[in-house]
Formats: structure tokens, sequence, C-alpha cells
């Protein structure tokens, strides 16, 4: 974390600064790769800029909720970050904030997202439940199944049937397809994720994605990334969305192609970097698709 916001944060209360590692304020990547997709969704079901209020209690759900994931994260990692060299230093491996205070701030970041949501409708209020669970189970898949990074993509991709919920007050069977979409992705750029954890994931006996595939690892990404921009070109077609969308697309492409000249030698940092890349290629899609539909003159 930069020193200044360190010392701002110290300022404020000499342990704050734990806390905002806790919810992972000071890496935002999380926040972005769940964002872009609740805008896609937002975009589509609104045929362009959405109802100002849905998308300013998305925007803020979308970070309160990532806040409240990593928490309930560390609470269920916290006896096997200490063992992973890239989550040693996380406020709850450490000590620094124990476990009763990580699962009250849990609680209370989950309260926030209740008020939020309750600004919305009952279509929403409801389909809120089944993200509040998918939050929870997330983090406690890694001991039993090799595919916690599938759970993730479901957690992950469901502001956007909440996204239709709220705009539109119905779930359109088009909207599965964006889902889909996303949740492929997002299995694709977790496992980048995981590979690099892999060796001390190997020896603390979690599993993941990255362990499962082994040596096939970048071909399973590959082929993950291909269906996501199959399924993006159909959502395209489907939505009858105009030639900024599919530039956006291409960029994505791009960046996918990138990723896997990053992750060839299956380096743990160029695995990181790719990782991180993942928040441009879901910044492109969601370009086009406003561009698509005339934003910002649209809001004008």
């Amino acid at each position: 974390m930069p020193g200044f916001i360190n010392n701002a944060l110290a300022r404020l209360h000499p342990r704050a600064a734990d806390f905002f590692q806790l919810m992972r304020l000071d890496r935002p990547i999380g926040t972005y790769l769940l964002l872009w997709p609740t805008l896609w969704a937002l975009w589509l079901a609104a045929e362009g800029v959405p109802n100002l209020r849905v998308l300013v209690v998305f925007v803020l759900g979308v970070i309160v909720m990532r806040a409240a994931g990593c928490v309930i994260n560390d609470y269920a990692d916290r006896k096997i970050d200490g063992h992973v060299s890239r989550t040693r230093e996380r406020p709850l491996a450490t000590g620094r904030i124990t476990a009763q205070e990580a699962l009250v701030t849990f609680g209370i970041l989950i309260g926030i997202s209740a008020v939020l949501v309750l600004a919305t409708n009952g279509l929403t209020i409801a389909l809120s439940f089944g993200g509040l669970a998918l939050a929870a189970i997330y983090p406690f898949c890694k001991r039993f199944t090799f595919y916690p990074q599938l759970v993730l993509g479901a957690a992950f991709s469901w502001a956007i049937p909440m996204a239709f919920a709220a705009q539109t007050n119905s779930l359109p069977i088009l909207l599965w397809l964006v889902y889909t979409a996303n949740l492929l992705w997002t299995v694709a750029y977790d496992t980048q994720y995981a590979m690099c954890d892999r060796d001390d994931d190997l020896q603390i006996g979690v599993k993941s994605t990255a362990i499962l595939f082994g040596e096939a690892d970048r071909a399973v990404i590959g082929l993950l990334q291909g269906l996501t921009l199959l399924c993006l070109l159909i959502v395209g077609s489907r939505f009858g969305l105009g030639w900024f969308y599919y530039v956006g697309l291409l960029g994505m492409l791009l960046g996918f192609v990138w990723q896997q000249w990053l992750i060839r030698d299956r380096d743990p940092q160029a695995c990181l970097r790719a990782f991180l890349s993942n928040h441009w290629a879901g910044m492109l899609v969601f370009i086009g698709l406003a561009l698509n539909y005339g934003w910002p003159s649209a809001a004008v």
C-alpha cells in the first residue's frame, strides 16, 4: 500500500490500515473484475444508460460486496495464508486482526449491502440471497473441490441477473448468455491467479483448477477464453449491437493473446501480470457497449 495512504489511515485510527487491507481496498483489481460485467448487464438491460439510482446502487454494491467477499475469504483462509508466500502478510494471517473482528466486519458490510438492495425491487432482493450464499460458500470450496474457480465465477456473475432484474423487473433468457460468458472468463482469469500459488497450494493441500489442469493449464485457459468470446459474439448478435461493441471484443481478444504469451513459462509473477490485465479486457468490452448505445451523449 502506498505510504501516503498508510499515513492518512493511521491518523484516522492506528488500525485503520489493517481493516483497509482486510477488505482489499488497497488492491482494487477484484472490484474492477466484478464491476465491468455488472456494467455490461446494466447497459444491455437498459439498452443504453441505466436508471441513475440503479447505477449508483450497483456500483456501491460491487465495492461493498467485493470487500465482504475478501473479508470472509481471509477468515476462511486464516490458518492457510501464513503458509503461502503471496498472502502471509495479510492482517488475519499475522494476527493484526482477530477472527471475531473479521466476522463483525463481514456482518457490517453485508448489512450495508442489504440497505442498498432494498432500494431496488422485490425480484432483485430475492436474487440477492443467492449472491450472498455464493459469496459465503466460495472461500471454503478449495478444501473440498478442484473447482473453486467455478464457484467464484458463479458468484462474480450473479450481479448480472440482479442488474437485469433491477433495471427491467424481469429475467430475460438472453441474460444467461451474458452470465455464461462472464462465468467462463472468471474461471480463466482465476486459474491464472491460482497458477501464482500452485507450488504452495500443493504443499498445503489446497485445491484449484490450476492444480487440476496441470500441464494443460494454458490450453484450458485458452479454450475458456475462446468460449467467452464466442458467447459475447452471440450476445452482440442477439442484442443487435454495432461495430463499437465488436471493436471492444477485438480488444479483449488481443488481451487474451497477450496473456497467453505472459503465462507461456508459468512464471508466478508473469501469471499475476496476466491476471491483472483482465481489468483492461473487461473495460474495453464496456467501452464498446457504451459507445454502441451512444454514451455519453445519450446521457445528456
